[in-house]
């Protein structure tokens, strides 16, 4: 029988999560316990392929490391990671420069640091753009190191972006920023706010396909400083 934490709210339903190599089982109050072990038992196999890949990312994750000559992503191409004379960081339209004789931890901290700057400049550019063509107005366009949420908008009309998106293609950034301005109008998911998304963005859908494949790949890379 697997092993699993219990969690129990006022849910309707049980569902599983795989969460830092374990397995978790959320449950309402008054299930009996014996309807959960059969439940978890249904399931063994789904848990069993989730667990091995789970395994399998978090050894990537702790294998990830970048050095000179490491490609990385910006705007959906790769560009080199070079070392160039002197102090200072920063992207040349070929390549992610920063000083000889970095470690790798070095490089990646040189390459976040980057990565923000082209964030907040491009990342701010495209929004405000969006904006214009939907008649909206943030209040204020903020980037993050977010690692679980491309974007999000707050009830003050503040648009928050993860860094990470500048991994994206442009198109899939627009389409993120249109989703994030959409609820300055419509502050939920409802199908009168998907109308006013693919009437700016008709790609939605292959956009949030592309959003799912980046987001595959950073599970295997570990950003985190």
């Amino acid at each position: 029988m697997t092993e699993y934490t219990l969690i129990r709210s006022e849910r309707k339903t049980a569902a599983i999560c795989i969460k830092d190599g374990g397995v978790q089982v959320r449950a309402p109050l008054k299930m009996p316990l014996r309807d959960i072990d059969s439940f978890v038992k249904a399931k063994e196999k789904w848990i069993e392929g989730r667990l091995k890949k789970s395994r399998e990312q978090a050894e990537e994750r702790a294998a990830f490391a970048l050095n000179y000559g490491s490609a990385v992503l910006y705007r959906g191409k790769e560009y080199p990671i070079t070392a160039k004379n002197g102090d200072r960081i920063g992207f040349d339209g070929l390549k992610f420069y920063m000083p000889p004789g970095l470690p790798p931890a070095g490089i990646k901290a040189a390459c976040v640091s980057i990565y923000r700057m082209l964030a907040q400049k491009y990342l701010t550019a495209v929004t405000m753009d969006m904006a214009n063509r939907m008649g909206v107005t943030p209040t204020a366009i903020k980037v993050s190191g977010a690692a679980k949420r491309w974007g999000s908008c707050s009830a003050r009309k503040n648009i928050n972006f993860s860094w990470r998106l500048v991994m994206a293609d442009d198109e899939v950034i627009a389409y993120v920023a249109v989703h994030e301005l959409a609820h300055l109008r419509e502050m939920n998911h409802s199908a009168k706010f998907w109308n006013i998304v693919a009437g700016v963005t008709p790609g939605c859908g292959e956009c949030k396909e592309r959003l799912k494949e980046l987001q595959k790949r950073l599970a295997k890379e570990d950003w985190s400083l």
